[in-house]
Order: structure tokens, then sequence, then C-alpha cells
């Protein structure tokens, strides 16, 4: 994502071209000494929008719980703030897939306000697929790359 290239986006719908959104609100313990959302506390809302979003794109996915010995984990997160959000706002988290490897997809979110549409951050993560019995990265079922693809992930052999 470029820096400032999100648009605002319509308040009450996932903005066009992102394959999900989650909504939440930003609570009290969310805030900083600045009374507005702590830059620590977007990355916890960018990991319940990713989390709600795998579990539609694989329901039996329990992040908790991983399948038998494969599960997904977050390898890395990079933020772009772009507006601060308060107390009791109404926030939408926009996800989509990206980037597709053999072991991994890059997923990107856009934090957008539900009271006006304006961005309050943009930002990007890689979730590896993970053989927990053998403690190393594993390739991407096919059923979880094919729906990937299907939401708009670019398969990267670079």
């Amino acid at each position: 994502m470029t820096a400032g290239a999100a648009p605002a986006a319509v308040p009450g719908q996932t903005h066009p071209g992102w394959a999900f959104s989650h909504v939440d609100a930003v609570r009290f313990g969310d805030l900083d000494a600045m009374r507005h959302l702590n830059n620590v506390a977007f990355l916890q809302f960018f990991e319940s929008a990713r989390i709600a979003y795998i579990t539609t794109v694989v329901p039996s996915h329990r992040p908790t719980e991983p399948e038998g010995d494969w599960g997904l984990i977050f390898a890395e997160c990079h933020i772009n703030y772009r507006s601060p959000a308060f107390f009791a706002e109404t926030i939408r988290t926009h996800v989509r897939p990206a980037r597709l490897r053999r072991s991994s997809v890059r997923i990107e979110f856009l934090m957008t306000s539900e009271t006006d549409g304006r961005v309050l951050a943009e930002g990007s993560g890689a979730l590896v697929g993970y053989d927990y019995v053998a403690g190393a990265a594993c390739p991407l079922p096919e059923v979880l790359t094919a729906t990937l693809r299907a939401q708009g992930a670019q398969d990267d052999d670079g």
C-alpha cells in the first residue's frame, strides 16, 4: 500500500476491492494518555479482523486449536497511522489477501471510521502456514490458496 493512497470509506460498507471487513469499537482500555487509540491497540484491531477473516475463509480453522498439526502464525506486521480514533468510536477494518507464496500470504488492512469514513490506518502483515509438530513453516493448503486467489491474492514467486 502506498502512503496516502486510500480514499475515505463509505460507513456501513466494506470498501470496494476488499474481501472482508470487521466492525469493532474503541474501548476505554484502548486509549493512551492523549485520550485516543493507542498505537499498540491498532495491532489488536488488525488481529481481531484477521482472525474473523480467516475463520470465514477456513471455517474449521480455530486459532487457539490448530487443525491437527497445522495452523497459521502472524509473522510480521506494518502499520501506517493516518488519523486518531477516539473512545466509543466504531471502526471498520477492511481485510484482503495480497501476495501469495508457497507457505505464506500477505494480508492488507484498511481501518476506517464508521462515523465519517476517514482512514485511521493502513497496514499489512504476513501469515505463514506452520507445522506445529515439525516447528517449521509449511505449504498453505490448496483449499486455502484457491480461496485466497479467488479473493484477489496474486501469486508471488519472488
